[in-house]
């Protein structure tokens, strides 16, 4: 069997809350093993947006293959059905070249769509979305989100009262279709139902040193510039709040410090409190997803066992 078809069958996934060490893994394990990593990441997309979301120094990422990092303007609204799109061309090229796609980040909806399928919803309704933001302008968004909780409880469930565009599109789907949008997402087919999948999750044991550590990262990335690339952005005029770019965790507090709706030191509080409740939100997606093998990072040797894993799945190819 050649090179690139025994590659050519396996996928690795290392997912986990925001702070948990999976970039620098990853990094160290395709210093070891053929790998090239795919980000599975919503604000790395972005151009423009490289302290706040602890993107690899570019140097790191030409000597390391790094793939869907800066690949959109801050402008551009990047979809689940465009990363699955994009990161399903990603792997075919890079089993081409005899190497394994490790994809790598914390966008739980990305990761869902690429290994569940992706749902053939409807069009965007114009008039439909101009009225759901009307009532939402009314009564809120959690008023629209006790609304999607009747309709359909299990995409509520999963969907943050916070979060008004996948609010307003599961409200759509259900309002145009009579269909649930969870419904209508468990019966697509998987991009990655050719392949050999091995997922694995960095779970840490003890949430409270996640949270230390959160806050630590946070305060090293103000000390690094962090308001000042968030200022380079807000002084373009093209932005605002609306854009998926800005509402990204640590970028809307500071967009609202710079707007005068908060003193700095309110803004990094809330900052700081956005990224532990961000890590909330993606340990509830792991606990719910049976597949992932979950490795508490912070373990002695946990590094190694894993990439003895890695290795041990290259054997099984005679590489």
């Amino acid at each position: 069997m050649g090179e690139a078809a025994a590659t050519g069958r396996l996928v690795w996934v290392l997912t986990g809350p925001t702070g948990t060490g999976k970039s620098d893994w990853a990094l160290r394990a395709a210093q070891r093993h053929p790998i090239e990593i795919v980000s599975v990441d919503s604000a790395m997309v972005y151009r423009g947006l490289d302290i706040g979301t602890a993107k690899p120094p570019r140097a790191l990422r030409e000597l390391i293959p790094h793939h869907l990092i800066d690949i959109c303007e801050a402008t551009e609204r990047y979809s689940a059905g465009r990363f699955v799109a994009d990161a399903t061309a990603r792997i075919i090229e890079i089993h081409a070249r005899g190497h394994i796609p490790l994809l790598v980040g914390g966008t739980f909806l990305y990761l869902r769509a690429l290994v569940s399928g992706l749902a053939r919803l409807p069009q965007a309704s114009v008039e439909l979305r101009r009225e759901l933001t009307e009532r939402a302008a009314r009564i809120g968004w959690a008023a629209l989100h006790e609304e999607l909780g009747r309709l359909d409880p299990e995409a509520a469930k999963r969907i943050h009262p916070n979060d008004p565009q996948r609010i307003q599109r599961a409200l759509e789907v259900c309002l145009t279709t009579g269909r649930r949008i969870s419904e209508l997402q468990r019966t697509s087919p998987s991009a990655l139902a050719p392949y050999r999948l091995r997922r694995w999750a960095l779970v840490p044991a003890d949430r409270a040193v996640l949270h230390a550590r959160l806050e630590e990262r946070f305060n090293a990335m103000m000390a690094n510039g962090f308001l000042g690339e968030v200022e380079s952005l807000y002084r373009r005029g093209d932005l605002d709040p609306d854009f998926p770019a800005i509402r990204a965790v640590g970028y809307r507090q500071l967009w609202a410090h710079l707007a005068g709706a908060a003193s700095l030191a309110e803004a990094v509080k809330r900052g700081i409190a956005a990224t532990r409740q961000l890590a909330k939100r993606q340990l509830t997606w792991i606990r719910a997803d049976a597949t992932l093998e979950h490795v508490n990072p912070h373990a002695p040797r946990a590094f190694e066992d894993w990439n003895l894993q890695l290795a041990s799945e290259l054997c099984t190819l005679g590489r």
